[in-house]
């Protein structure tokens, strides 16, 4: 039987990108639910054997929401039972909250919005490898919860130092969009143009340059990086 991946994504419009092509790869089915726009979460939760929560313009802190809260929820009890669970920007700073620490933006309203490079830290070193360069879209970052460990960081003087942890053996929280890919992208730059005018935020030609040169190794840890964190034992 294969195995089953349930991606929480925070638009209509918001795909699974990269990540959900990976899965694909992986004989991975996947189950996409919004709870921002409506929709229930699934009843048995016991069906999937790993979550995803991806990113989205809202903040972490929008507590007036319901779907925020209800996601709030479900990362709870999956961090209670230890399962596989990953947050990518967004779902990493609800992550952050639920384990008590703190989501805020920039002092000075900077953003990360482009190829930013990360540095790896302890136990990050095997995790991501050559990795080097990631893709940013956030104006918000999160500080490193209690108990979690540090797995990367941004260049010195980064807007955001914070940049992956881990929890427990099978929880993965990244600032960073491994699910980019080149059409992605463009929608991304065509309908939120308004965040490249932003304090921190790269040009649009470092935007398709990086595409270039980092992509396909981004692509190609994501790939390495999901077969691992779905079969990682308890």
């Amino acid at each position: 039987m294969s195995m089953r991946v349930l991606c929480v994504l925070h638009q209509a419009h918001s795909t699974t990108g990269q990540v959900g092509v990976a899965l694909k790869q992986l004989g991975v089915q996947v189950q996409i639910v919004r709870p921002l726009v409506g929709q229930r979460l699934p009843r048995d939760l016991n069906r999937f054997d790993g979550l995803i929560v991806f990113g989205g313009p809202m903040s972490a802190n929008d507590d007036h929401l319901d779907g925020i809260r209800r996601e709030l929820k479900l990362i709870e009890q999956w961090l209670h039972h230890d399962r596989p669970l990953w947050g990518i920007c967004l779902g990493a700073q609800l992550m952050a909250r639920v384990l008590g620490a703190s989501v805020q933006s920039h002092p000075d309203d900077h953003v990360e919005v482009g190829w930013y490079p990360i540095r790896s830290r302890g136990l990050g070193y095997s995790q991501f490898g050559a990795l080097g360069h990631v893709y940013q879209w956030h104006r918000e970052g999160y500080q490193l919860p209690a108990g979690a460990t540090r797995l990367a960081v941004g260049a010195p003087n980064a807007a955001f130092p914070e940049q992956a942890y881990r929890v427990g053996h099978r929880a993965l929280a990244t600032q960073f969009h491994p699910e980019m890919h080149p059409q992605m992208m463009r929608r991304w730059l065509n309908r939120a143009s308004h965040m490249l005018e932003l304090p921190g935020a790269h040009p649009i030609d470092s935007h398709i340059q990086g595409m270039r040169r980092y992509h396909a190794k981004q692509s190609h840890w994501l790939k390495r990086t999901l077969q691992e964190w779905l079969t990682m034992p308890e």
